[in-house]
Formats: structure tokens, C-alpha cells, sequence
């Protein structure tokens, strides 16, 4: 795989021209196929406290069923509904009206209409008290998805 090396190498050099703080790491070949991936977190936000850890291999990753994943990507897909997160996350359950506030909605059926996607894709719950908040085990994946985002779009780099 001379040609894979030569690759990386070239990757390097370029992002050193260009000044990209990371580097290129040429893994060496495995017996494990594609390699395992993973990403985890211990967050105190809100008033709770979470810790969180996943691991997968990249074929498992690739194989899981499309449509929960989407749900998931299109509920933070609007800026309403990230605000709205920001808001479980920094300041822990919320009432609607508050989040209606934060987001800056006009009217409770918007409001309603961005707590029904993350509620269905299972990022935000209500409480018994009828309250809004970020599901425990949501929270670190949110903030991975929050800044993995963030990472794509160039924002972490200098």
C-alpha cells in the first residue's frame, strides 16, 4: 500500500502549506477489518451530570437503519431547535413558555412544532411536571453532534 502512504504524506504536507493545526496519521493495516470508532464525555450542564461512552466499528456504524439517525440530524437541523437544546443544556428542564422565549417563536404552535421533532427523534422528553429537558442519554451524543458540525464546518480551527 505504497500508494496509501505516498497519500498521507501528500495530506500532511498540505495541511502543514495551508496551516491546519491536525495532522494526517497514517494507522497501520489491521487484522480487525475497517477499525473502531467511538466518542464519549462526562458534562455537567444544567444541574445534572452525565457520563457517556460508545464504541463501534465503522461496519456496524455504516449498517445501523438510516431512518433514526435522520430523525435525530434533521431535529437539530433548524436553528430554533438548537436553541432550544442550548437552553436544556445550559439551564436543565425548561417550561414551553421559556423555551418558546429562548427560541424566539411567535406562537406556541411553532414552539410545539420544534418540541415535536426532538421529541420524536428522541433528543428532548417531557417531564411528569410537563416540562421540557434533554434526555440524560442524549446529552453527550447532542454535544459530540453539536461539535462534530462545528469541526466539519471549519469553525474549531483558528
Amino acid at each position: 500500500m505504497d500508494l496509501v502512504r505516498r497519500l498521507a504524506e501528500l495530506e500532511q504536507r498540505v495541511a502543514a502549506l495551508e496551516g491546519e493545526e491536525r495532522e494526517t496519521v497514517v494507522l497501520p493495516e489491521s487484522d480487525d477489518g475497517g477499525g473502531e470508532l467511538g466518542y464519549g464525555g462526562r458534562v455537567s450542564l444544567g444541574g445534572g451530570r452525565v457520563s457517556w461512552r460508545i464504541d463501534v466499528t465503522p461496519e456496524r456504524a455504516l449498517s445501523l437503519a438510516d431512518r433514526p439517525r435522520i430523525e435525530v440530524l434533521a431535529a437539530l437541523a433548524h436553528p430554533a431547535r438548537v436553541d432550544i437544546v442550548r437552553c436544556l443544556l445550559a439551564q436543565g428542564p425548561q417550561p414551553a413558555a421559556a423555551l418558546q422565549e429562548t427560541a424566539r417563536l411567535g406562537s406556541t404552535g411553532q414552539l410545539y412544532h420544534h418540541l415535536k421533532a426532538l421529541t420524536g427523534s428522541g433528543v428532548v422528553e417531557q417531564d411528569k411536571r410537563g416540562s421540557y429537558r434533554l434526555r440524560s442519554a442524549a446529552t453527550v451524543p447532542v454535544l459530540v453532534l453539536l461539535t462534530a458540525a462545528s469541526d466539519v464546518a471549519g469553525q474549531l480551527r483558528a
